[in-house]
């Protein structure tokens, strides 16, 4: 350390001068890098370029010498060394690279995408038609982080879940996740406001979510999804209120009954029938996961997972045929009509009459949603045609809040994702055509009046004006293409002559009519 104190301005001079064969041995040791974290990082540069240029060098070299192990020493620290001695991912500059640089890969992760222009119009378009009907039924907007506490997601939602996490331990050793859905999230911010938010509460998001699982139409392991909840109320009318927000939606964008019903149960229907073969209360999730396959593996795979969780070769038949009901005057039969689930249901279609949309509606026990959490009526949206997965779905999950601690709280919502929604759109011919559109295109016609243009743009801006500036000098045919492709209203045209006069000309694209018009009076 002491030698490189006294010789660090002159060192870099002698190597140059030397032979690397005579070059004598650097003494130094680990501590050096400890001691001079500084002087690792500016001195480390001029050992990569002396290897470099030793690298094509006729004269033969030692590789095992203590200049070339001083140089490698360096290299590293620096990587790990900035000027003030912290630690930093950055690597240090290295040889110039040779050879062809190979091209990334272009595509983004699988299961993932990219939104160009025209998707993100889309997305948009979707997105605040979310906002716009959840407005319209009085509910705030919150968010959450994407990157969630792993405990968040295991405590009650189902082993499917766990399954599909993309979860980590961060850098402080803590397990996290990347949000597989947005309930846990929101039950975590309403523990966290305890009493300082009154209840019922009205609260949407729209949130991206990740789940790493088998890619098919419509499913994706990202999507965004909107949420509507209603946190504070035990009854059926809560249900009621987020059905009727969803059919209000379908609406907007084009949907009718015609293409789209619900599938409406209860999780008191499956309870009532497991309570009759005394199946401990700790087995009900599991067997709602493997209801939740129904539709989507084989009878024979579902009686073969029902008995491996403990339920007996009866309890299965059973469990199949009241699963296979589709009218709620069958099941009052096979269960009573004094039960819970029985009144709920009657309940809700009896509001779907008063509501206006009971034809949306059809009663099929099979529905139990994949989640562990639900505890009372359950619904999906479905298209009637039968070619795309749940477009949507939600339920009562009432006993959610204890799992995390705290004291439960009456709630329901549901979910609805961005990707079978379009899928659904596309096949019905109703997606929009979102196309780019601006008020005004602004053109200089002279270089030298480009800064008039952009003063006439921005005095349209501040009006509130939408306002595509030409950057360069253009010739006019590229400026009428550009105001095609960007289906603009108007062009504004900066010449040289219309200037000093303080005027601008005017053109109505959608007409022809052209006229002149004073900078002042332009709006």
């Amino acid at each position: 350390s002491l030698w490189f104190k006294r010789n660090s301005l002159a060192f870099p001079s002698k190597l140059r001068q030397a032979s690397i064969t005579t070059m004598p041995a650097i003494p130094f040791s680990s501590s050096f890098f400890v001691l001079q974290p500084r002087f690792n990082y500016h001195i480390t540069p001029i050992f990569r370029s002396l290897s470099h240029q030793l690298s094509s060098s006729p004269f033969p070299f030692n590789a095992n010498s203590s200049s070339v192990r001083l140089h490698c020493a360096l290299s590293q620290a620096a990587e790990t060394e900035s000027p003030s001695g912290a630690r930093s991912g950055a690597l240090s500059p290295g040889p110039p690279v040779t050879g062809k640089v190979q091209k990334i890969d272009v595509n983004p992760p699988k299961g993932t995408r990219d939104f160009p222009p025209e998707d993100m119009r889309l997305r948009n378009w979707l997105f605040n038609n979310f906002k716009e009907v959840s407005r319209l039924y009085g509910f705030e907007e919150i968010d959450f982080p994407v990157l969630e506490s792993e405990a968040l997601f295991t405590r009650k939602a189902g082993e499917e879940i766990k399954d599909q996490l993309y979860c980590f331990e961060d850098r402080g050793n803590r397990r996290v996740a990347l949000r597989p859905e947005l309930t846990p999230s929101l039950a975590r911010l309403v523990i966290q406001k305890g009493k300082s938010v009154s209840l019922p509460l009205k609260w949407f998001t729209i949130g991206q979510c990740w789940r790493y699982e088998r890619m098919t139409r419509g499913r994706r392991r990202e999507h965004y999804q909107w949420n509507m909840d209603i946190i504070g109320v035990p009854g059926v009318m809560a249900e009621a209120e987020l059905i009727s927000s969803i059919v209000t939606f379908f609406k907007r964008i084009g949907i009718t009954e015609s293409d789209v019903g619900f599938k409406v149960s209860s999780r008191k229907v499956l309870q009532e029938v497991l309570t009759c073969y005394s199946i401990p209360e700790n087995m009900f999730g599991k067997v709602c996961v493997i209801i939740d396959k129904i539709e989507k593996i084989p009878v024979d795979e579902i009686k073969k997972e029902l008995k491996a969780v403990g339920l007996s070769q009866e309890a299965v038949q059973d469990l199949l045929q009241v699963l296979s009901v589709k009218s709620l005057t069958e099941l009052e039969e096979r269960l009573g009509g004094s039960g819970e689930a029985i009144a709920d249901l009657k309940q809700l279609f009896a509001l779907a009459e008063k509501f206006g949309y009971s034809k949306w509606l059809q009663f099929d026990a099979s529905v139990v949603r994949g989640l562990a959490y639900y505890t009372g009526v359950v619904f999906e949206g479905f298209d009637r045609e039968g070619k795309l997965r749940a477009i949507c779905g939600g339920g009562r999950y009432d006993h959610l809040f204890s799992t995390f601690g705290a004291e439960d709280i009456p709630a329901c919502g549901f979910g609805f994702g961005d990707a079978v929604i379009v899928e659904l759109l596309r096949e019905k011919g109703l997606l929009p055509e979102l196309g780019l559109q601006i008020d005004n295109l602004v053109c200089a016609l002279d270089e030298e009046l480009q800064g008039y243009a952009a003063t006439a743009a921005n005095m349209l801006r501040e009006k509130g004006q939408s306002v595509d500036l030409v950057l360069e000098s253009k010739p006019l045919k590229w400026v009428f293409k550009r105001a095609a492709r960007t289906n603009a209203d108007r062009l504004i045209l900066v010449g040289n002559s219309e200037w000093q006069r303080g005027m601008v000309v005017v053109k109505i694209l959608s007409t022809g009519e052209q006229y002149e018009v004073k900078l002042d009076d332009l709006i």
